[in-house]
């Protein structure tokens, strides 16, 4: 009976001791695949409002929109400004553009006393390249005191010709080969930056191209004429480039087993490079299209509602990748929207950003920018325009010059100097100080109401929230400190042609309608 009892006393501390043997190994296990570090591939395109995954018939984005269905597609993603150079320094800062110095205005000298998060990758042992168009424009090299583009070092080599006024760069062949230069098993971080859909374009390619014009949905700050169906689907043929690129890496992650531990993100910087849209701040300009997938993570199917902005992108690198986001960094991560597997609100409270812009381009008194600071909520855009006695978009006398030509610019131009001044004013016309639309109702923002008494209440309360918003930030513009926009240095290589200096001094007097 002894002998009973000792060896059933012996069997039950050995399967206890096995069982918590196997609990810990489990733990390890959990434990060494929560560590693992997921390769990182953000996809960005170069002035792109459009995908089919929104109804946008006219274009065609199957990879971007089957990136969505096996991830998440987000239906409130923003920029903080909407033009190339500050918006992607705002990506990478993950900060608000006005916190990033030199990099909140179009072509400067980067600012390399900011943390960004492609160095922090680096640092914690990723593996960091691009290929196209990284940071710009602008100096990152001879003032900016780096070796390489803020968002990698340039993979560019392998080419593949399509057409006129597309770039040659076979941006799928040169992830492949930043593939070939990482060590084995350390984990990537890879900027693929199209330059497509910025213009120029080759007139008439989209058209030629099969794409019908009868599809495109022209929006009502447009005349509805031929030259600008056409236009846009020179436009949609470039997205469709990009979308194509997209896929082949996709696909290419997919063959080698990297897909489900690669966090991908594909998005634009800005709209689309038609007149009122890119560089201005009503809904369209600053709106992107932005799809994530992470299929270690997320199961997929979701559709989020939740408003993130492009300076949320490096804080979610940062947390996926395990890597401490700097204080200084004022975007959150959504880590938690891959982690919720949800549609809808994942955090209600998310649901406001605030966006604006500073100096563009030249081609006003003193080549002076167009100061805007403005909040997106749910129901309202409120924008507040700093200097309503400039023009938005650029002085008449010099072009517009920051409005991209197209034929759109110049059928809106024609119209205006033959008497029909409808189109100009919507789009290249002085702003009042205020303005306020109801997007539900006016998600053109046609309808100014912010001189309608029954919206006055609503009007100063989210005045007071952006003001809340900017002060928190530390925007110079609100501390009434705004003069260091304009002081920064404009070094684009059009500045002794186009500068305002150099218009007064009948160098360059171009009328333009």
């Amino acid at each position: 009976m002894k002998k009973l009892i000792i060896l059933l006393f012996a069997v039950l501390v050995t399967s206890t001791y096995a069982q918590e043997t196997q609990a810990l190994a489990e733990t390890a296990v959990a434990k060494t695949a929560l560590k693992k570090q997921p390769n990182i591939l953000f996809a960005i395109a170069d002035d792109m409002s459009h995908a089919s995954a929104y109804g946008h018939k006219w274009v065609s984005t199957p990879h971007f929109d089957k990136l969505a269905r096996e991830g998440i597609l987000f239906k409130n993603a923003f920029t903080t400004n909407p033009k190339c150079g500050p918006s992607r320094a705002a990506t990478l800062g993950g900060r608000h553009f006005w916190q990033m110095k030199a990099g909140s205005c179009h072509w400067n000298v980067w600012p390399n006393e900011l943390k960004i998060y492609t160095d922090l990758l680096a640092e914690a042992g990723y593996h960091v390249g691009l290929t196209g168009k990284g940071w710009g424009p602008g100096d990152y090299k001879k003032r900016g005191g780096r070796v390489h583009n803020p968002a990698g070092k340039a993979y560019n080599t392998q080419k593949k010709k399509f057409q006129v006024g597309i770039s040659d760069n076979n941006y799928s062949g040169n992830f492949k080969e930043f593939l070939k230069k990482r060590k084995s098993g350390q984990p990537f971080c890879f900027w693929y930056g199209a330059k497509e859909p910025h213009r120029g374009y080759l007139t008439g390619s989209g058209i030629r191209s099969g794409l019908d014009p009868k599809t495109v949905k022209v929006p009502s700050y447009y005349p509805d004429h031929a030259d600008v169906r056409s236009d846009f689907l020179d436009y949609a043929l470039e997205v469709n480039w990009f979308d194509k690129h997209l896929g082949e890496i996709v696909e290419y992650l997919r063959e080698i087993g990297e897909l489900d531990n690669t966090l991908i993100i594909a998005t634009s910087d800005n709209g689309a490079p038609f007149p009122r849209i890119k560089g201005q701040i009503y809904d369209e300009d600053f709106r992107l299209p932005m799809a994530a997938r992470w299929g270690a993570v997320h199961k997929g199917g979701a559709v989020v509602e939740d408003f993130v902005n492009n300076i949320d992108i490096g804080p979610t690198f940062l947390e996926a990748a395990g890597v401490e986001i700097p204080e200084e960094m004022s975007g959150r991560s959504f880590v938690d929207i891959f982690k919720a597997n949800t549609s809808g609100f994942v955090d209600p409270k998310r649901d406001f950003v605030c966006v604006g812009r500073e100096n563009h381009d030249l081609g006003r008194e003193g080549d002076l920018g167009y100061p805007v600071r403005a909040i997106r909520t749910r129901d309202y855009l409120y924008v507040h325009n700093f200097a309503p006695d400039r023009w938005p978009a650029g002085n008449p006398e010099t072009g517009f010059t920051n409005c991209d030509s197209s034929p759109t610019k110049s059928l809106i131009l024609k119209l205006h100097k033959e008497g029909n001044s409808q189109y100009f004013e919507a789009n290249f016309g002085k702003r009042p100080q205020e303005q306020l639309f109801k997007l539900s109702v006016d998600p053109e923002c046609m309808k100014n109401l912010a001189q309608n008494p029954e919206y006055s209440k609503i009007k100063k309360e989210l005045w007071e929230q952006l003001k809340t918003t900017l002060i928190e930030t530390k925007d110079p513009r609100i501390l009434g400190k705004g003069k260091v926009f304009d002081d920064y240095e404009y070094i684009g290589s059009d500045k002794a042609k186009h500068s305002w200096k150099a218009y007064i001094e009948g160098w360059w007097k171009r009328q333009r309608y």
